[in-house]
């Protein structure tokens, strides 16, 4: 389990990049680079970085189920992801 002030930086990240989406790609498209540059960090969506719903680990992460490759072996053993089963031949 990550820290919990690790998965609210990163929420916090996530509500400043939306914040700020619209003025971003207004200056990126006048070109004005300065203006860019004052703007929060956090404000870039390049600084967020995903991690599972569940637990908030950053590393393994699935985009298509949301969640890290560990949390999603084990619910697809348990039947908990629907259309997911184990393979064998």
């Amino acid at each position: 389990m990550a820290k919990e002030s690790m998965k609210a930086r990163e929420v916090k990240r996530q509500r400043m990049a939306a914040r700020y989406a619209e003025k971003r790609a207004a200056l990126k498209a006048a070109g004005d680079y300065l203006a860019l540059d004052k703007l929060p960090k956090n404000a870039s969506p390049i600084r967020q970085h995903n991690r599972c719903k569940l637990t908030g680990r950053p590393r393994g992460y699935m985009r298509t189920f949301g969640i890290s490759r560990v949390l999603f072996r084990k619910m697809a053993l348990d039947g908990k992801i629907p259309g997911v089963t184990k393979s064998s031949w």
